[in-house]
């Protein structure tokens, strides 16, 4: 079963658009996908407007087994595990656990069925965020053409080294640094990529040409829908099925690496 984070320190650059787009295109490829929101803003569920009576903060306190807060069929062949404001509180309510960072990854231990687990993180190295990256093997950095978000994904690959440094048993490799609201005709657009592809650790992993600056993803959201419900002929359409192209045609590749390293 393959795990992917996407995942950005910065807020609002794309994640959890990157992260339902991604579930919702592999499952339209014929995947099995759980789509896993550790944010506590919750943005998953606003999105597809779930209103779980149990979400992730219940599976980490373990009040809930995982087939207790899978919401099935969010969409063909996608379930999800939302999130709410609530989970704000794990950080104190888990201070005392033993090995607090690897809880979701021991409390999803035993789900399988899926082909693709997609989390999506918060924007903030906090405990849900090294429990996202210890469960996962993949990662993916979306990175909006500013120089904040620029500095956020680099904090995040430090973050991302860390947790290698530290857990070298468990494999966590970068697939992607995603642009995202790119506008080639910009200069700060054009600066933002001549940075990514200069930088030493992020360079050769930026995705071009990413995903362009798109209305519709914001009406899609707005409707509840994915850019290939709302507007299947959009550039973020277009943008997005062609980055699910990319990261499905590694899987082989990836999958087999991990083998070999477990």
């Amino acid at each position: 079963m393959r795990k992917i984070a996407v995942v950005n320190m910065k807020g609002g650059v794309g994640k959890t658009t990157t992260a339902i787009h991604l579930a919702a295109g592999l499952a339209a490829r014929g995947q099995r996908i759980l789509l896993i929101d550790t944010d506590p803003q919750g943005n998953i569920g606003h999105t597809f407007h779930l209103r779980p009576a149990k979400t992730v903060q219940e599976l980490m306190l373990g009040d809930a087994p995982p087939d207790e807060v899978i919401q099935q069929g969010v969409r063909e062949r996608l379930d999800v595990i939302s999130s709410n404001t609530e989970s704000f509180s794990l950080e104190r309510r888990l201070a005392a656990e033993t090995q607090r960072e690897t809880i979701l990854a021991r409390r999803l231990r035993r789900v399988d069925g899926y082909d693709t687990v997609i989390v999506d993180s918060s924007p903030a190295m906090n405990l849900l965020t090294y429990n996202a990256l210890l469960y996962v093997h993949e990662a993916i950095i979306p990175v909006a053409m500013d120089l904040m978000a620029i500095i956020g994904a680099r904090q995040t690959l430090n973050g991302i080294n860390e947790v290698r440094e530290l857990w070298p048993a468990r494999p966590l490799e970068l697939i992607a640094v995603l642009p995202t609201f790119a506008n080639s005709i910009t200069i700060a657009t054009r600066a933002a990529f001549e940075a990514l592809e200069k930088d030493t650790q992020m360079g050769a992993f930026v995705f071009r040409p990413g995903i362009r600056q798109c209305i519709d993803l914001n009406y899609a959201a707005a409707q509840r829908q994915t850019i290939w419900e709302y507007a299947p002929r959009s550039h973020g359409a277009e943008d997005y099925s062609r980055f699910v192209d990319f990261v499905s045609s590694r899987e082989s590749a990836t999958s087999h690496d991990f083998k070999e390293k477990a």
